[in-house]
């Protein structure tokens, strides 16, 4: 899959500006920065690389996942790329650790390359989905006033500590989470949504990888209860047809790149407040001037 994208992303990839600068002491504490030029209060995405707690890297090749924090920098964000620890050397909760750290130096050091902190987007694929919803949901990770997050987008996200047999990846669930599985439930994101948290993003392809669309609705269920219940923000929920686990990240900062454009779309929705805590329809007037709109 991803050297069938490879032409296609070939032409469009660009250079970080800065590569591995440190966050942290480890080695895999590491971030790239996509500066667009001339850069000033630019909002902010950071993304996290996925690879079902074990594995994975920033550049798993040479044009994936740097092509994620390229398209958005092209869309004027100021991107950075995170690289994390893995289990079983790090297990739980440290790639949620890492995350945490890595968006409050990216708040810290952001204006230096014109971003502007207080419009940070958390983004994860996969496995990291778990790493990023827990920094954002778990106050045994999060800082006690939370995180600088004004959304969390989560891309085929791995929610569930699941070691299911047909589950192909339950062997870096039990090497993150630990042979105890009376424990994961208490640990997985899934179970940590709250009203309190930024509005969240949900993009599952139709193709996914065993599980993970239906652990993917589930938790868009579960934000809306939250959302119903409590007046938290409700989710938006995208399926990317004719894709798969991988090609749905693949296909960014390509000519075929569908989720970009509704992933922007959603940014500034957030950031004007229509995926606030939930509000009551606001009448036939609201549904004029939509009509107007059109």
């Amino acid at each position: 899959m991803l050297e069938a994208w490879a032409p296609l992303l070939s032409v469009s990839a660009i250079e970080p500006t800065v590569r591995d600068v440190p966050y942290g002491e480890h080695p895999r504490q590491v971030l790239d920065v996509f500066a667009p030029e001339a850069a000033a209060n630019l909002p902010i995405l950071v993304f996290v690389h996925g690879g079902a707690f074990v594995r994975g890297d920033k550049e798993q090749t040479p044009l994936v996942y740097a092509n994620v924090p390229a398209e958005f920098s092209r869309h004027g964000f100021l991107a950075f790329n995170v690289e994390y620890r893995l289990a079983p050397e790090a297990s739980w909760p440290a790639g949620a650790e890492d995350v945490r750290d890595a968006i409050l130096w990216v708040a810290r050091h952001a204006e230096k390359w014109g971003g502007d902190p207080t419009r940070i987007f958390l983004m994860g694929h996969s496995a990291a989905c778990a790493h990023c919803a827990s920094a954002v949901w778990d106050d045994r990770v999060r800082p006690p006033e939370g995180l600088p997050v004004a959304g969390l987008a989560l891309v085929s996200p791995r929610v569930v500590a699941d070691t299911r047999a047909d589950n192909p990846n339950a062997h870096g669930v039990r090497a993150y989470y630990g042979e105890d599985a009376a424990r994961y439930a208490e640990r997985e994101p899934i179970g940590l949504v709250r009203p309190d948290a930024p509005p969240t993003l949900i993009a599952l392809a139709q193709y996914e990888n065993p599980l993970l669309d239906f652990y993917a609705l589930e938790l868009a269920h579960r934000l809306a209860a939250v959302a119903d219940q409590d007046k938290g923000p409700m989710p938006r929920v995208i399926q990317l047809m004719d894709h798969n686990h991988v090609s749905i990240v693949a296909q960014f900062s390509t000519p075929c790149n569908e989720l970009g454009v509704q992933m922007c779309d959603w940014f500034e929705r957030v950031l004007r407040g229509d995926f606030g805590a939930r509000k009551l329809l606001r009448s036939a007037k609201a549904a004029s001037e939509v009509s107007k709109s059109c």
